[in-house]
């Protein structure tokens, strides 16, 4: 089990920009695929976006101009910088970490965009 422990959410006014951060409490944590999900009110959870092991990356169509994931081997952290953020984007943001058919989640980071 990994343990997940996201920040950086907030309160953001449409076109700002937030960096949310994701640190892993995990001794291999280069071997895992980490991504970053999120929820809003009555709608189902969906993915935002995933960095593989390798570096490489897959964003949902609607977030892959805007969004940009990242990852810190050395820190155990991951990172999503969101840019041009909307009033749609409102959501909890939960990260995720995956190796083979196991997947952790943290608790989530409530991210609102509001003027």
């Amino acid at each position: 089990q990994v343990q997940l422990v996201e920040s950086g959410g907030g309160l953001v006014q449409p076109g700002g920009s937030l960096r949310l951060s994701c640190a892993a409490s995990v001794s291999s944590f280069g071997s895992y695929a980490m991504g970053w999900y999120r929820q809003a009110p009555g709608k189902q959870r969906e993915l935002v976006a995933i960095v593989n092991s390798g570096g490489s990356t897959n964003y949902a169509d609607t977030m892959k101009e805007r969004f940009i994931i990242s990852r810190d081997n050395a820190n155990n952290r991951v990172f999503l910088q969101m840019n041009s953020l909307k009033a749609e984007d409102t959501a909890v943001y939960y990260c995720s970490a995956r190796m083979g058919w196991a997947q952790s989640w943290g608790q989530g980071t409530q991210v609102t965009v509001s003027s």
